[in-house]
């Protein structure tokens, strides 16, 4: 491993998946050709042959093993996918296509990150994307099909992403309190955009997240299966008070915090399908 940079050698299944982000195919931030070459360029890379005119995927694909050899070449490549700056036109495709970076990098052990606009590549735990951790687990459901203001979305998006890094270190109690105070902002815009008359008398500043589950539950926009279980991680979010966790005298682990990643994923999931349509 190159001591400069926390990648490998890619694989080469991997540098097919990147040339696929790179291209914005799926659904992901298109790029024309031109401009395949100049996103290297604005990556940082020197001397970039100029497309040719070839199938896309394929040209961004050549491009990408030719610097194989050479991590600190492809690291410039992924940090300029989560830089903002080359979304300014569509800022919210940034969270969509660091997610799909992360489905098929952090088989090669790292990920990707975006805290406060600052692109980096840290070292996680490649047992992330095996079947049995729930730590990787895609959310159906993007924050901005949620929540329309855009701030606010990114903002719980970074929460999101903030929990990820806690779970690939190790931090669960964090991870935990981070997935609550994720699943409290989602509630309290949810609420607010769909009726804010259910709040009552009650600021928005104010309510807690116990309200919030229940509003959400009695407006049908999550199950009483995924009701119920948001009560668990909300006792266990809780532990934000130190005094809360000496009284269960419980230290919640891996497993608690692997339980805990499917309800925030089910609330999301209810959330999205329980959206009002468009008038």
């Amino acid at each position: 491993m190159n001591p400069q940079s926390p990648l490998g050698i890619l694989d080469a299944n991997t540098l097919e998946e990147l040339a696929r982000v790179i291209c914005g195919d799926d659904h992901l931030y298109y790029r024309k050709g031109f401009e395949i070459a100049r996103f290297l360029e604005h990556a940082g890379w020197q001397r970039v042959p100029e497309y040719d005119g070839e199938y896309r995927r394929e040209w961004a694909l050549a491009r990408l093993t030719e610097r194989r050899e050479d991590p600190t070449e492809l690291e410039k490549v992924l940090l300029r996918l989560a830089d903002p700056r080359e979304y300014l036109d569509e800022p919210e495709q940034l969270p969509a296509v660091i997610s799909a970076v992360n489905a098929f990098l952090v088989h090669e052990g790292v990920r990707l990150e975006n805290p406060g606009g600052r692109p980096r590549l840290i070292a996680c735990d490649p047992s992330l994307a095996h079947p049995g951790s729930q730590g990787p687990v895609e959310f159906r459901a993007a924050m901005t099909d949620l929540i329309s203001d855009q701030q606010m979305a990114g903002l719980l998006q970074h929460r999101l992403d903030e929990a990820r890094t806690c779970y690939a270190n190790g931090a669960h109690v964090a991870a935990i309190i981070m997935l609550g105070s994720l699943l409290e902002g989602v509630m309290v815009h949810v609420v607010q955009e769909r009726d804010a008359s259910l709040l009552g008398n009650k600021s928005p500043d104010h309510v807690n997240l116990d309200t919030l589950i229940k509003i959400c539950y009695d407006a049908g926009w999550i199950g009483a299966d995924v009701e119920r279980f948001c009560h668990e991680l909300r006792k266990y979010r809780n532990f934000v008070h130190p005094r809360a966790e000496v009284r269960e005298a419980h230290a919640p682990d891996r497993d608690t915090l692997d339980m805990c990643w499917p309800v925030v994923n089910a609330v999301l999931n209810d959330l999205a399908d329980s959206q009002p349509e468009a008038a």
